[in-house]
């Protein structure tokens, strides 16, 4: 049962981790977590899971079962056989009695493995935490392992879109920063044709339920969107992992697998087409978006109107889901280029007008700069103008450059 949240201000997932965390049991080193990662309920998750739990118990693993739901499958309920499972806490709430996992007791019965299901699931108010998840944290503080499953439509920084493609607001939402602790995220994948198959087979849901489920939320062309978005969301996952160990071991730095776009924001309107054209290619991609002001000497210098014209494609930066980054430096092409560089960016966006014909014969222009310094960077140079003829930049920017 999804029970509704009571608290009036929801802290980040980083607070809430962090109050989790300090209920930690001292003397144990903490467990790992295993997460199946679904585009959508019946693909097979919580399948996947205890498939793994029979597999570890086979190998004289000491697993139990610390919550699973089965909504009715059959083929999941068999599943459970031959496994042990901790008896679950029950608590009555507006007149219906709703069953919650025992934390507690899993910590005291101390297995090696708990397989946790639901890892984005809302407990029933009056319950020691709010969220599975943090029930989950304090199992792996006693030094368990957890496997887990969550659907990518919980996820917090999905989520939003997830009810503008489908139409179907999203309740339960589970913090990135929590799933990023995740040891291993492994996608369970099925094309949107055979998921509907099942769901028409009854597989997923009753008879009554399965049409309605087709017509509304399972429909063909809502299960592709979903599935680009968990694609996307284990690219990611596997490029940060991939940046890590390149850190960690102080191997060569290799080309980033996803795309990344930095606009160089300041308060002209051609700044803010850079914007929504950085935006557009993210979104495309499914890369990152990063919107950088340079606190230049002159940036300070900044009349009150244009010091507001700024101020507002900073919002509409963050309105379009940029990651806002200042920085401060004497030289802008210093500032582009060490948050570049750190951010190994693939794409760069900013405003362009053609320089003045002085100034481009007494020094290199901006472009020329960024270049010789970032070979394999790509530059797009936006103008909210046409430009005149006979008009260029100083230097030609890469294939693909706008």
């Amino acid at each position: 049962m999804n029970a509704p949240e009571d608290e009036p201000t929801r802290p980040t997932g980083e607070e809430m981790l962090a109050r989790v965390r300090g209920e930690e049991r001292s003397g144990q080193g903490k467990g790992r977590m295993r997460v199946y990662l679904g585009m959508a309920p019946g693909v097979g998750k919580t399948f996947r899971a205890l498939e793994e739990a029979h597999r570890r118990q086979e190998r004289e693993t000491d697993v139990v079962v610390g919550f699973v739901e089965v909504h009715g499958r059959t083929n999941t309920a068999e599943l459970l056989e031959g496994l042990e499972i901790i008896p679950r806490l029950r608590a009555e709430y507006r007149g219906v009695v709703v069953e919650e996992m025992d934390t507690d007791a899993v910590i005291a019965r101390k297995p090696a493995v708990a397989i946790i299901d639901e890892l984005a699931h809302t407990n029933v108010p009056g319950s020691p935490r709010g969220k599975r998840w943090q029930d989950v944290e304090l199992v792996r503080q006693a030094g368990i392992d957890v496997i887990s499953t969550c659907n990518v439509q919980h996820l917090e920084t999905v989520a939003d879109a997830v009810e503008t493609i489908t139409g179907a607001p999203v309740n339960e939402r589970l913090p990135d920063a929590v799933l990023a602790t995740a040891d291993e995220i492994e996608l369970v994948d099925m094309s949107p044709r055979a998921l509907r198959q099942r769901i028409r087979h009854g597989n997923v849901y009753p008879p009554d339920r399965a049409l309605m489920a087709l017509d509304r939320f399972f429909t063909e062309a809502n299960l592709m969107a979903l599935r680009e978005l968990s694609l996307r969301f284990v690219t990611r996952s596997v490029d940060r992992g991939l940046e890590e160990t390149i850190a960690s071991r102080g191997l060569r730095q290799v080309p980033p697998i996803t795309e990344r776009a930095l606009v160089v924001l300041d308060d002209r309107d051609s700044s803010r087409q850079a914007i929504r054209r950085g935006a557009n290619l993210a979104a495309i991609a499914g890369g990152s978006l990063t919107a950088l002001v340079v606190e230049t000497p002159e940036l300070e210098r900044l009349s009150f109107d244009r010091a507001q014209a700024l101020q507002r494609n900073i919002a509409f930066a963050t309105d379009l889901g940029a990651d806002v980054v200042r920085t401060a430096s004497r030289e802008l092409a210093d500032g582009v280029v060490e948050v570049a560089r750190a951010r190994r960016i693939t794409h760069l966006f900013m405003a362009y007008e053609p320089p003045v014909l002085l100034r481009r014969l007494a020094r290199r222009t901006l472009i020329e700069i960024l270049l010789e310094r970032m070979p394999l960077l790509e530059i797009h140079l936006v103008t909210d103008r046409p430009t005149k003829a006979g008009d260029q930049p100083g230097a030609k920017a890469p294939s693909g450059a706008d």
